[in-house]
């Protein structure tokens, strides 16, 4: 079973969990408030590895253009059922179909932990093709340097999910080399145990 599968057997109990995160983590509200001022009225912006949509749900009700892509079909319809008034496609971030220089903005929140090492600075420079000139890029991911295998989360078994982790300087130049101008960096601490999983994490906004 390869992440995709994976993430679309566990989508609806995953769906139930993390819909309303945010509700509880105040850093990254302040954060993707920063981002949303920075690419509204700018063009669509793309919350690439959307799972179930909260992100772009989030940047819909503060007037983003926001769409979701993600490559589970399952995370694509819990999106849709809970956000339909958002566009959701399936889609892979190594290579998304959408047009060059299409978009003002792609929000990336824990999508590249999935992105084996060698192919992040891929991942990164399609990201760059798709942005406009002067776009931005909001990331982040766990900070690390382990890969964490996953067979099973919440009750749900014969799942297969790598959960890759990233030094802030390791994701720094793969950013620089995808041709990003890093803006702001940011780190924190994990939120209370029961809000998200105990790890450090790091935040890049990054312009094209």
């Amino acid at each position: 079973m390869d992440t995709a599968d994976s993430y679309t057997k566990i989508a609806e109990e995953y769906a139930k969990r993390i819909f309303h995160e945010l509700e509880n983590k105040p850093k990254d509200r302040e954060l993707l408030d920063q981002f949303s001022d920075l690419v509204r009225e700018q063009g669509p912006v793309c919350d690439l590895g959307c799972g179930p949509g909260h992100i772009a749900r989030y940047l819909d009700e503060r007037g983003v253009q926001a769409f979701g892509m993600d490559l589970s079909v399952g995370m694509c319809e819990q999106a849709r059922r809970l956000s339909p008034q958002i566009r959701f496609q399936q889609g892979d971030m190594l290579a998304t179909g959408l047009e060059d220089e299409s978009l003002a903005g792609v929000a990336a929140l824990y999508s590249i932990i999935h992105i084996p090492r060698e192919q992040v600075v891929v991942a990164l420079k399609e990201i760059n093709r798709v942005l406009k000139s002067g776009g931005h890029l909001f990331l982040s991911h766990h900070i690390g340097e382990q890969i964490v295998h996953v067979d099973e989360l919440w009750g749900v078994h014969e799942l297969s999910l790598d959960f890759i982790f990233f030094t802030p300087n390791e994701m720094a130049e793969y950013l620089r080399l995808a041709g990003f101008e890093i803006k702001a960096r940011v780190e924190r601490p994990p939120y209370a145990e029961g809000v998200e999983a105990q790890t450090h994490r790091a935040y890049f906004l990054a312009q094209k």
